[in-house]
């Protein structure tokens, strides 16, 4: 069979489907002039590489000669990978949820010729597809008015996030505190979490409940944050043998996960026990937060630096067919095979296999019934690396190698903070030459950025980059900067910082675009405003320039995360707990941010700042930068400063401990 137009698409994702019988077309104005020509709908398909579902619906329909055929006698069909276009995404998903009142990955949205929306679903098998579509053929050659009504409709509701207005005031402790009720009133006491099944993982809201504790200690914040991190790292989230986390759990006590692997949990959770580990010192944390660099450093990096975005749910079986999570799950007799009977009875009995299984037959393995209990004997770590070794003889998950650089930036910083909070140079050295990939091969020589890199791509980088990648550098180039004492990562920051500014600001309503001034104008110019997975563009826009502004000095950059926050208090007022990142923000604001600069070469004294977690403080240190911070300082001092107002230089640890206190 003749590849469809998706052979040539840098998108994994896209090119699963080159052989599809479907005559996809890539998003552009190529398959929007053949719509309009033809006269049809679009039939718009997005999903990307890591999804169940999206496998699914592959093999059910978009393999089957009989659906393909009806679609492309019926439709113009255009394939979109989201991670690559978020952008698109967004619009289509919020048709399809202001329609449903829900939405997921595959997402099935009917558009006119002119790209607006009229109907739309998520997964459909065959027969129902095969309905859908003539359906959708009769009301497009006969009831074009329905069509007109629907589309004007959702038009409405695509508009929403444009019309958002300022709070009349910046938004204060009030809201933190109407959030932590509703997180404490939701929290699951005896699983740990926040509601039912499904479980994710929700790191922002937990980020904020350790701000909390680490202004008024308590209990009940401590056990939300500990019950909840010891029972995600005791089921079967957390890949006991390789590492890493998958994306959420689709029970309440965390033993049966969607297997996917996304790069941005990494990041998230990496952050999240990194932060609870310096506050509360838990060792097994410690554990968890080792094995979650190993295994992205190891298995989701590239030769050059770049991180990759995911690994699937699916493994394939001997006949090539797709299994969820089969690769990660084992029988008695597999952990017998490869251990031996005596090491595979005691690895069973520590990752609580059963002969008949917890998990389609076969075992997921975990620790839950001894929730917290996470440092491996001896033998257990030995065992561990046998079923890891023989593991990576089976057929592993598909990976996404494409690399984004939002979700690079996302755990850039992420693992620039547990290299200097675990003293890890070479976890530093992988960070900065992870920046330096991204510099290479996703800065253009204008000083504009893409968004997505793949190697076998011809280019290699393509489509511009968006809001949330440009805030996501920031943060990252700011938290390098910190964590190596190189002035050039301030540096990089401020000019990403410039033409987010120029390119995606509201000077009207304040916050930023998804998409820049200057990029492909979609239906609707939306923007991100509600954290989910990630946090949104403008939550972390919020927070890289309240930090780049502590560092710098510059009041444009604290101005303009007054106006975001200002935008983000009307929306975030509505849903606290959707809005963690956001709150993280509002908490900088309302309590104040500090300036710690050590000059000299005082290590000792970096050290002490890097054993707290510090979440409204930045600090200066080894390379002077343009920053006010450093002007007229002693050598081998430390200063501690609010609003650049310090106290007076100190000079020992024991010092610097007690003015970092409360912090």
């Amino acid at each position: 069979m003749t590849p469809n137009r998706l052979a040539q698409e840098t998108s994994p994702y896209l090119r699963q489907h080159r052989d599809n019988p479907v005559d996809w077309y890539p998003w552009g104005p190529e398959a929007f002039a053949a719509a309009k020509e033809r006269n049809v709908p679009i039939l718009l398909s997005v999903g990307y590489s890591a999804c169940h579902w999206c496998h699914v619906m592959a093999h059910e329909c978009f393999e089957d000669l009989e659906v393909a055929a009806e679609m492309n006698r019926l439709f113009v069909n255009i394939k979109v990978d989201r991670e690559e276009r978020p952008d698109v995404d967004a619009v289509y998903m919020d048709a399809v949820q202001a329609l449903t009142g829900r939405g997921g990955w595959p997402m099935t949205v009917f558009l006119t010729p002119e790209r607006k929306p009229f109907y739309g679903g998520t997964y459909f098998p065959k027969p129902n597809l095969l309905a859908l579509m003539s359906s959708i053929e009769d009301i497009w050659a006969n009831r074009r008015a329905d069509i007109d009504q629907n589309v004007t409709a959702l038009m409405t509701a695509l508009d929403r996030s444009t019309t958002i207005t300022p709070a009349d005031a910046l938004p204060g402790v009030d809201l933190i505190n109407i959030a932590l009720q509703q997180l404490g009133q939701s929290f699951d006491n005896e699983w740990g979490g926040f509601g039912t099944a499904p479980k994710f993982p929700s790191t922002m809201n937990l980020d904020v409940v350790l701000r909390a504790h680490q202004r008024h200690p308590s209990d009940a914040a401590r056990t939300v944050v500990t019950t909840t991190l010891d029972a995600m790292a005791s089921g079967g989230m957390w890949d006991h043998i390789g590492g890493g986390f998958a994306r959420y759990s689709t029970d309440r006590e965390w033993l049966v996960p969607h297997f996917e692997k996304m790069l941005y949990d990494q990041a998230m959770l990496l952050r999240v026990y990194v932060h609870a580990w310096l506050v509360f010192g838990e060792e097994r944390w410690k554990q968890i937060i080792t094995e979650t660099v190993a295994y992205v450093l190891g298995e989701m990096t590239n030769d050059a630096g770049g991180f990759h975005s995911a690994e699937d749910a699916d493994s394939p079986d001997e006949h090539g067919h797709g299994h969820e999570g089969l690769s990660s799950t084992w029988t008695i007799s597999e952990l017998v095979e490869v251990l031996g009977p005596d090491l595979g009875a005691e690895a069973a009995e520590y990752w609580e296999a059963t002969p008949e299984g917890n998990f389609e037959g076969r075992n997921i393995l975990c620790r839950l019934r001894h929730r917290g209990d996470l440092i491996r004997p001896p033998a257990i770590d030995e065992a561990r690396a046998r079923l890891d070794a023989a593991r990576s003889l089976r057929r592993r998950p598909g990976l996404d190698d494409k690399v984004l650089t939002e979700w690079n930036a996302l755990f850039l910083g992420a693992l620039a903070e547990a290299g200097a909070a675990l003293g890890r140079a070479d976890w530093l050295d992988a960070a900065v030459t992870n920046a330096e990939f991204l510099l290479a091969e996703l800065r253009r020589s204008d000083g504009r950025w893409h968004r997505s890199w793949q190697a076998d791509g011809s280019p290699q980088a393509r489509h511009d980059a968006l809001a949330a990648d440009h805030a996501c550098l920031i943060d990252a180039f700011t938290r390098l900067g910190e964590a190596t004492g190189q002035a050039r990562w301030i540096a990089e920051a401020v000019s990403v910082a410039d033409t987010l500014l120029d390119h995606f600001w509201d000077t009207d309503a304040g916050g930023v675009f998804t998409s820049a001034d200057d990029a492909e104008a979609l239906i609707v110019r939306q923007k991100d405003l509600l954290d989910n997975a990630t946090p949104s563009a403008n939550s972390v826009t919020a927070v890289a320039l309240y930090r780049l502004g502590a560092l710098t000095g510059e009041s444009r950059f604290t101005n303009h995360a007054d106006q975001t926050v200002q935008l983000l208090g009307r929306v975030v007022a509505q849903a606290p707990t959707a809005g963690g990142n956001a709150l993280a923000a509002v908490d900088m604001r309302s309590q104040g941010m500090s300036e710690i600069v050590i000059t000299g070469d005082r290590r000792d004294l970096v050290d002490v700042v890097r054993a707290r977690w510090l979440p409204n403080a930045v600090v200066a240190w080894g390379e002077p930068f343009d920053s006010p911070l450093w002007q007229g300082r002693n050598e081998g001092a430390a200063f501690v400063c609010e609003h650049f107002a310090c106290q007076l230089p100190v000079t020992n640890v024991a010092d610097l401990a007690t003015l970092l206190l409360n912090r």
